[in-house]
């Protein structure tokens, strides 16, 4: 999921490169017979280079944007707007948004192109790619379609914000300020889900609504957040462990403050908001899970297929392509089953590993040391493949309980740039008899090490790249990135075992069929039941997982669809830098082109490693 942020660049580097050139002044002497008088001149202002006038916007156009989205600083580990969340879903804020991008455009159109380096000019193009991303998605008839529905049950502040409050998430809770500014942050975060009410209200008088499924899971996760007592909600996880610098009166102090907002601020406004949702807005959300049943609903589709692949593609060619790759996978899958000697069908052998105790764990206690066991053995493997390592650590944790419900089965939230906080590989627990083994390998690649960690923190360390592309990035090219990971199983042996390699089959089919299912709800009528049994028949997955996905591609259309796309992009790439350049092909050079420079939409990405093919070829 992208947020995208824009910048402002500095009326004084305008001012500076507007002087770039003076000229002397004409001297005329007062009488022939006098001594012409010696005028000083003022040297000429230096010229201010296009990479300085370059990274200046980019600098400039960062720190406008931590001041416009302090929860993005706070998660760089920058503390400096850390009493804030933002003041998100107002008029203002959108215009203010749009603002800061037309202006930043402007001024990076003002820089030539011409006069910068090849890096320098990944950057600019990468630049304006973003820049007119976020506009085209700010503009009032885009916003039409999204500002009425600010929550769903899988993206949004009242899910998202407990665990940012917990003391487990990216706040920090070290000193007395620290917890200050979390009780700020609660006053904002009360005023945001009573803001998020208005504008549902809004879409409401549009057509521009929810669908009835997404609207009782988000009373589900409020009712799941207001059946705790006080002291057992997230929101009251940082008076369980105070550090040991916090004196006994500031404890006294905090904590008394701490239960009364959370009692008489927090519960009140999200019981206003589930309230809300289930005597009045329910009844006017939509029957039909896709976009294509809400107002507006095909254009939007249309622009969120683009902006999430970075490439032109209809919802027809997606879905096209994603029953191709099914077929192929099927084919492969069936290959497994004929090695292992299983004497069923496909769908039967499915069903035995979906049931088998032994592809079960028997705890969560020992789910967790399988995954502590796969990342020893990764770990061993990656400098083979990778010429640079995170710095950040990664840790392997169960999701917490008051969320795992609608989670997806792994996730990764990342560390900070200087490795004081470490990246965090979440895996699901939730229904433990639905989850199997033979898929662990591949969710830790995928979420873990190489996949989301490397992608996201060796950009975040790399100090050399403007802001915007270590702490930014695309869809396509992160989920493409996690899902080549997987891929990369084979090269490190781990599914030499039929089972394994089931596995890997498994989640690659799950990628495959996101491009039929997410395509078939929003553009073809499918109905949620229809996608689950789609999946169910293809693959697998337990009911459970396939109804959280199916749920998920409902709730937040068109994302599925970057994992296959930008995976087979990337894929592609590779096969075309080992035929053009056999014995010179390095895979620790090409996964250094491909990450070292952060996440790059599709068509960029090929021209860069197509300029490293040449330089390779001639050197």
């Amino acid at each position: 999921m992208k947020l995208a942020g824009s910048l402002i660049i500095s009326v004084s580097l305008l001012a500076l490169s507007a002087c770039a050139t003076t000229s002397a002044e004409s001297v005329v002497p007062v009488a022939a017979a006098e001594p012409v008088p010696v005028v000083p001149v003022e040297p000429a202002a230096p010229t201010v280079s296009a990479h300085d006038r370059l990274f200046q916007l980019f600098k400039d156009s960062d720190e406008d944007n931590l001041r416009r989205n302090p929860i993005g600083a706070l998660f760089r580990g920058d503390q400096r707007y850390a009493d804030r969340l933002g003041d998100f879903m107002t008029d203002e804020y959108y215009a203010g948004e749009r603002a800061a991008a037309e202006k930043e455009l402007a001024a990076l159109h003002a820089i030539p192109r011409t006069e910068l380096n090849e890096t320098d000019q990944l950057a600019y193009d990468v630049f304006e790619y973003n820049t007119k991303d976020t506009l085209r998605g700010l503009q009032p008839d885009m916003l039409a379609l999204t500002a009425p529905r600010p929550l769903n049950h899988f993206f949004g502040f009242h899910t998202f914000y407990p665990t940012l409050a917990s003391g487990k998430g990216a706040a920090p809770f070290k000193t007395v300020a620290d917890y200050d500014n979390n009780l700020k942050r609660h006053r904002e975060f009360i005023t945001l889900l009573d803001r998020a009410i208005g504008r549902f209200k809004q879409g409401q008088q549009t057509g521009v609504v929810e669908t009835k499924m997404t609207v009782r899971n988000m009373i589900e996760q409020l009712d799941n957040q207001l059946k705790m007592k006080v002291t057992d909600s997230p929101y009251y996880g940082p008076i369980k462990q105070f550090p040991d610098s916090i004196s006994a009166a500031d404890r006294a102090r905090l904590t008394a403050e701490y239960r009364d907002i959370i009692a008489n601020g927090l519960f009140p406004a999200l019981t206003r908001l589930r309230d809300y949702f289930k005597n009045d807005y329910l009844k006017s959300a939509r029957d039909g899970d896709g976009l294509m049943y809400m107002t507006g609903g095909d254009k939007l589709y249309r622009y969120n297929l683009e902006s999430t692949t970075t490439l032109p593609l209809s919802p027809d060619e997606i879905h096209n392509l994603g029953l191709q790759e099914v077929a192929r996978i099927t084919t492969e899958m069936e290959k497994v089953r004929q090695e292992v000697g299983f004497k069923g069908n496909l769908q039967q052998f499915f069903e035995h590993l979906r049931t088998d105790p032994k592809y079960k764990m028997k705890s969560r206690e020992a789910l967790t040391q399988g995954y502590y066991d796969i990342g020893k053995k990764v770990d061993a493997l990656l400098p083979q493949y990778f010429s640079t390592i995170p710095r950040a650590k990664l840790e392997i944790r169960p999701y917490e309980p008051f969320r795992e419900k609608f989670e997806a089965g792994g996730s990764y939230s990342n560390g900070t740039p200087d490795g004081s906080r470490p990246g965090i590989f979440y895996f699901n627990a939730y229904d433990l008899p639905s989850r199997t083994t033979p898929g662990m390998t591949t969710l830790y690649l995928h979420e873990g090490s190489p996949g989301h960690h490397f992608q996201i923190m060796l950009a975040q360390e790399n100090e050399a790249l403007p802001s915007f592309m270590r702490f930014g990035g695309q869809t396509v090219f992160s989920e493409g990135w996690a899902l080549y990971a997987e891929t990369l199983g084979y090269d490190m042996g781990f599914y030499a075992d039929p089972i394994q390699r089931m596995g890997t089959l498994d989640d690659e089919m799950l990628r495959a069929m996101r491009l039929v299912v997410d395509t078939g709800i929003h553009a073809k009528g499918w109905t949620r039941d229809q996608a689950i049994k789609y999946m169910l028949d293809n693959s697998s997955m337990g009911k459970t997982d396939a109804t959280a996905e199916v749920e998920r591609y409902i709730a937040i259309p068109s994302q599925a669809t970057a994992y296959k796309i930008g995976a087979l992009t990337i894929q592609r790439l590779r096969k075309k830098a080992e035929a053009e350049l056999g014995p010179k092909f390095d895979i620790r050079e090409f996964h250094a082109q491909v990450l070292m420079t952060g996440g790059l939409p599709m068509t960029i990405l090929e021209q860069k490693i197509d300029r490293w093919i040449a330089a390779k070829k001639a050197a």
